[in-house]
């Protein structure tokens, strides 16, 4: 093929690329390895003896600071680094499910926490993904106005084309209006972190104590989903 004709096809597939929508543009990733003992922090024990040091305060652990890269994090999540890759492809997940819902993907993820040093609030003598930077409490979106030519879902009410704020303890069972819309997306985001099992091993949500407001997500080596 003649060089000048190979370059104008590069330089127009580059154009294309850039010209379409963000979202468009946005493709499935492939699936997280999740056999259990495969991911780094499995061999650590969780079943603690009385007294017993926590990992985080014998060692310095391994973690980093992450804002988001498909929607900002209203503050920096520390997390391990194996985690921040199951953060990025739930966050594609996000954004595909509010797509559906709302005609656009979110400006912001709101959680309670991620690394804190310490065992489990109801079960002390096991200890708390959350000490590994192995787990975040998601509690809710904020969304941007819809852009100019925004296509939105037929039917969504005209206060929600506006900025808006969706959140677990608000509108987890809210039947009416606006609130309806933002129930619904948030139980098709929960039942779909439920189907991915290759995302997050534990999955809790409101109807699990304590969890009225958020959805906890962690890489625990088990599995435990509770949620509806």
């Amino acid at each position: 093929m003649d060089r000048r004709l190979l370059v104008a096809l590069v330089v127009l597939a580059l154009v294309l690329a850039c010209a379409l929508p963000w979202t468009a543009r946005v493709v499935a990733e492939p699936p997280l390895d999740d056999d259990i003992g495969s991911y780094p922090l499995d061999a650590i024990a969780r079943v603690l003896a009385p007294g017993e040091a926590l990992p985080c305060e014998r060692q310095r652990l391994e973690l980093v600071s992450y804002r988001g890269a498909r929607m900002r994090y209203d503050r920096a999540a520390r997390v391990h680094p194996a985690f921040k890759l199951r953060l990025q492809a739930f966050e594609l997940l996000v954004v595909e499910t509010a797509n559906a819902h709302y005609g656009r993907a979110p400006r912001q993820l709101l959680h309670l926490g991620t690394h804190n040093c310490r065992r489990m609030r109801r079960y002390p003598e096991w200890l708390s993904e959350h000490a590994l930077g192995n787990a975040i409490d998601v509690a809710g979106f904020e969304f941007a106005p819809a852009a100019r030519g925004t296509h939105v879902p037929q039917g969504l009410p005209r206060a929600l084309r506006g900025r808006f704020t969706v959140r677990l303890d608000q509108h987890w069972n809210a039947k009416r209006g606006a609130g309806a819309v933002h129930r619904a997306f948030l139980h098709a985001l929960g039942q779909r972190l439920i189907e991915r099992e290759d995302l997050f091993r534990v999955v809790l949500g409101p109807a699990w104590p304590g969890h009225h407001n958020h959805f906890h997500l962690d890489a625990a080596p088990y599995r435990v989903t509770e949620v509806f």
